[in-house]
């Protein structure tokens, strides 16, 4: 039997396809959402779901949750002196998951189809698939959350060629996915998103507004204090959507701190987190060269999409009211079954071709030529750019830089930096070639991805034939996710040698913005005048560094616009 499971950061739920369409099934509670929380106690009994959340106000050490915008990283989590993994606290929740199911339905369930982020990199989804193998599930197939959630839709029933927009703003994770069906291919054109936005921001911004309205802040509170304060927010957050004012109520060193909020006021101090929702947006569009007045319906999922500060920010946004039939929380898991009966080849469910997009760049390490005979090594050469519909192959053919080189080492790295530093490494391959002039030797190195996310790298002489293979399982990063964006944070100015114009600074650092936001031909020709300037700045020459900076700022603008 195959499943369908949503993991979701705050919750996850389980679904089936029947001869009526996809159903969840309730857990062991006879409730549909299991919030992915996990609680181990000094003898190691392991609580999952509602009591392990229950456990939090008593035993807040002892508890995990939000543990999916960790997944693919080396943090630990300790609980009661046992320490486990991202991927180690999912696979208890995917294991619940499993003896519900089999409970339900009489019958061992051995595979299952999950859903993760459309914007969950390699490392990511490879974790998700190894939470599912020490839940004891087979896990072949992984499937986007928007896409999860436009085959629930029913989107695969439609008759006109139809675009769509999916908006997902989970607990932890925010998606945006633009899609089209023609035929009966579901395809995805573009996605973007930010693994640190959700529901759970918003409550921290109702605790944070209630903190400060009650005079007290985060530090006088212990750690029960907080999960009183989490609680109480998460109530307020839900209780606002339908009311213009809250009370909201804390008890504190036995005293009950209380406060009025209004709704003015929530939306006022969300304000940062509704403006983070715009870019993600743009970026999707962008990527899949469309405009707003092109899609043709925009779709909700994810929980947090139930607040109204956030339904009436998208309406503004949208110039549109969203579709919003179906339960929220539901979507993602009800697609994921109807994945699992297609994969399972049920009579019962026509049959649509679903396609996906690469979520990342993946590209190599390379050095460049900006001057005559002058080089500039730690460039990142874009092989399979992001949004590209997978399964994909592409090619990439490079050349010795030395004389008498006698070996090309290929390092695999996914993101959008032009530095090679700034992304994230996946892994390497060395092969020897046969030494010469520089520039006599080349290899065709060979990146093939698949819907499976596994990424198969080639390496091959031109001269000789010989080449090499491998898969990336980009098991050799021990940094976590914090620590890699802190890492690019401060070379984000480090890149940049000291100069003598801030100006100069400043276009620079617009410009590597443009570029990771950039595709194609006009990622090209950004790099072609950001190479220039860089050259000019190096020779040093102020009439040089003036033209050049005026042609690439001219190009930023048209680009802006």
């Amino acid at each position: 039997m195959i499943v369908g499971i949503d993991l979701g950061t705050t919750n996850s739920l389980v679904a089936y396809f029947t001869e009526e369409g996809p159903k969840i099934i309730p857990n062991r509670l006879g409730k549909n959402l299991t919030p992915s929380v996990v609680s181990v106690d000094e003898e190691g009994n392991v609580y999952v779901g509602e009591t392990a959340k229950e456990r939090m106000s008593l035993y807040p050490s002892s508890v995990a949750q939000t543990f999916k915008r960790s997944m693919g990283t080396e943090r630990t989590y300790n609980l009661s002196g046992h320490l486990f993994k991202p991927e180690e606290l999912s696979s208890m929740v995917l294991r619940a998951l499993k003896e519900d199911a089999e409970a339900f339905l009489g019958e061992e369930v051995t595979e299952a189809v999950i859903s993760v982020p459309a914007y969950f990199d390699d490392k990511r989804r490879k974790a998700t698939k190894r939470a599912g193998e020490l839940a004891g599930l087979k896990v072949e197939r992984m499937i986007s959350e928007p896409t999860a959630a436009a085959v629930a839709y029913g989107l695969y029933d439609k008759n006109q060629d139809t675009r769509f927009l999916v908006f997902d703003l989970g607990g932890g994770t925010f998606d945006v996915s633009v899609l089209e069906l023609y035929h009966n291919i579901l395809e995805v054109r573009a996605v973007a998103g930010d693994n640190y936005l959700g529901g759970e921001d918003f409550t921290q911004e109702m605790a944070k507004l209630f903190l400060q309205k009650v005079n007290l802040q985060l530090s006088d509170l212990s750690e029960k204090d907080q999960v009183r304060l989490t609680r109480a927010a998460e109530k307020a957050k839900r209780a606002i959507s339908d009311e213009a004012n809250v009370t909201m109520s804390f008890l504190y060193r036995e005293e009950t701190k209380e406060a009025v909020i209004s709704a003015k006021e929530y939306e006022e101090a969300c304000r940062d987190l509704l403006a983070k929702i715009r870019e993600p947006v743009k970026k999707s569009l962008s990527d899949a060269g469309l405009k707003l007045s092109e899609i043709d319906e925009v779709l909700l999922i994810g929980g947090a999409t139930r607040l109204s500060i956030v339904r009436d920010f998208l309406i503004r946004l949208f110039r549109k009211f969203p579709d919003t039939k179906l339960n929220p929380d539901e979507t993602v898991a009800l697609g994921a079954a109807v994945q699992a009966a297609m994969k399972e080849r049920r009579e019962e469910v026509k049959e649509v071709i679903l396609t996906d997009v690469c979520s990342f760049t993946l590209g190599t390490e390379v050095v460049v030529e900006y001057d005559e005979d002058k080089y500039e090594s730690g460039r990142f050469c874009p092989i399979i750019e992001r949004n590209t519909v997978i399964p994909a192959s592409h090619t990439e053919r490079l050349y010795t830089v030395r004389d008498n080189q006698s070996s090309v080492r290929v390092r695999v790295l996914q993101g959008e930096s032009r530095y090679a530093r700034n992304n994230l490494y996946l892994g390497e391959l060395e092969i020897e070639v046969p030494p010469g002039p520089k520039g006599s030797q080349s290899v065709d190195v060979t990146y093939t991805y698949d819907i499976n996310s596994l990424l198969e790298v080639e390496v091959k002489v031109v001269s000789t034939g010989i080449g090499k293979k491998m898969i990336i399982k980009g098991d050799s990063n021990q940094m976590t996710d914090e620590e890699i964006q802190k890492r690019m944070e401060e070379l984000a100015y480090l890149k940049i040698q000291p100069r003598d114009y801030e100006e100069n600074r400043l276009v620079l650092l617009r410009a590597e913005r443009m570029y990771e936001e950039s595709l194609g031909e006009r990622r090209q020709k950004l790099d072609h005048y950001i190479t220039a300037f860089d050259a000019a700045l190096k020779r040093g020459d102020h009439d040089a560094i003036r033209e050049a900076r005026e042609e690439l700022s001219a190009l930023l603008e048209e680009d802006e616009d």
